[in-house]
């Protein structure tokens, strides 16, 4: 088995960079070690990105990575190639994390509101943001507070949100990853922005009250 490096510093926020795809499949499959120790090296930084941000802990996340590479080089031999090797091991990765947090809390990932329907059904209030000041729109604090609401998130939308607007992947791959119809991941998105959008709105309406 292939040592895997450990992963760099990074943030919530960082940059999700693309994830190249120069391996040659069926030299993994052939069990070419250096193949696989750069097919490690492409998408560690990535893998390990997504679990930071889905279990926020680096130790956690470190696990996750080695686990995912673990399973993907036991399942090499039957992947058959029809999605995209990234694709593949964000799907890896993220049933590991889930099924963590589901041993830690299984509420965490109990039944939500069906598609199409919201727990927030009242009417959201939303604040004129162009009275602000841009450096207090961009501001540490304000994207301190975004991570917070983004973790605040149910997980079935925090997933899709990570996936979609975090790590940049397009809703097929995100239906993908996840097991879901595209329809799916689009209205859990669609949620997660309105939650999302709802608690920044509170959060501008304090600061342009003057509150702390």
């Amino acid at each position: 088995m292939v040592h895997l490096p450990r992963p760099k510093s990074v943030t919530f926020f960082s940059p999700a960079h693309p994830m190249t795809e120069p391996i040659s499949l069926e030299a993994l499959k052939a069990g070419d070690k250096a193949e696989f120790a750069r097919f490690v090296q492409t998408h560690s930084p990535a893998i390990y990105r997504l679990a930071l941000r889905m279990l926020n802990n680096p130790q956690d996340a470190e696990d996750i990575l080695q686990e995912t590479f673990i399973k993907a080089y036991q399942n090499l031999p039957r992947f058959d190639g029809r999605s995209k090797l990234s694709t593949w091991l964000y799907r890896i990765a993220t049933n590991e994390a889930l099924m963590l947090i589901r041993r830690r809390k299984p509420e965490a990932l109990s039944v939500e509101a069906p598609e199409g329907t919201s727990e927030m059904q009242e009417t959201l209030e939303i604040v004129d943001w162009s009275h602000m000041p841009e450096e207090a729109l961009l501001s540490d604090e304000v994207r301190q507070y975004l991570r917070q609401a983004i973790d605040a998130l149910p997980h079935t939308l925090k997933t899709v949100f990570l996936l979609r607007e975090i790590e940049g992947l397009s809703t097929r791959e995100t239906a993908e990853v996840l097991g879901l119809s595209e329809a799916a991941v689009k209205t859990r998105l669609s949620r997660a922005r309105l939650a999302l959008r709802e608690r920044l709105s509170i959060y501008y309406r304090d600061r342009l009250e003057g509150k702390s």
